[in-house]
């Protein structure tokens, strides 16, 4: 194994491969698990790649722990599908959004609607709200969390304690329903 590249994929014992990747951006070696790439290690200016792949052993429960969590939200992906009807699920979101808004007297500005690879949803300074067109796949109680978690930012626009117990008043279960949406992975979907 030569390791004066740039780049070197190394199997590792109980991980499978790992690809070491010189980065001038790093500061710390850092160890993403990602459903495309799988296991990759990032490794600063001045660190040995044989430091890296030691220290890539000395996390290999921490990267199983991530490989098991990868496998299952990429299993309850395979079980939802994908948005098949684009149009459709863009009018669903907008129509639920202005049932729920109205139904517990909240207003908004205006709606976008778009395949995210981050967030679920997102409310504006200026109650603009945000939506991933993949609630659609979430089980229509988790959907509707999440819209009324933007729909209570347009009156709190952070996660205190206000929000928090507006928001648990509406849900009935705020933090429960949070961990699920959580659960589901908005990258992986």
């Amino acid at each position: 194994m030569y390791l004066a590249k740039s780049r070197v994929t190394v199997e590792l014992e109980d991980i499978g491969p790992v690809l070491f990747e010189r980065s001038l951006r790093a500061q710390h070696i850092n160890i993403n698990v990602k459903p495309q790439s799988g296991v990759r290690v990032a490794v600063p200016k001045g660190i040995s790649f044989r430091k890296a792949i030691n220290f890539a052993k000395s996390k290999t429960s921490w990267i199983q722990r991530h490989q098991k969590r990868l496998k299952a939200l990429l299993e309850k992906k395979k079980q939802i599908g994908e948005v098949s009807n684009v149009p459709a699920a863009k009018e669903l979101l907008r129509i639920r959004l202005k049932e729920l808004a109205k139904q517990y007297d909240y207003e908004f500005n205006r709606v976008f609607i778009r395949q995210q690879k981050t967030r679920w949803g997102s409310c504006s300074a200026k109650n603009n709200i945000n939506l991933n067109l993949k609630l659609v796949l979430l089980p229509a109680r988790l959907m509707d969390y999440v819209i009324m978690h933007e729909l209570v930012h347009t009156s709190h626009k952070n996660h205190g304690p206000l929000f928090w117990k507006e928001l648990d008043r509406i849900t009935g279960d705020a933090k429960g329903l949070s961990k699920k949406v959580k659960s589901f992975g908005v990258g992986i979907l």
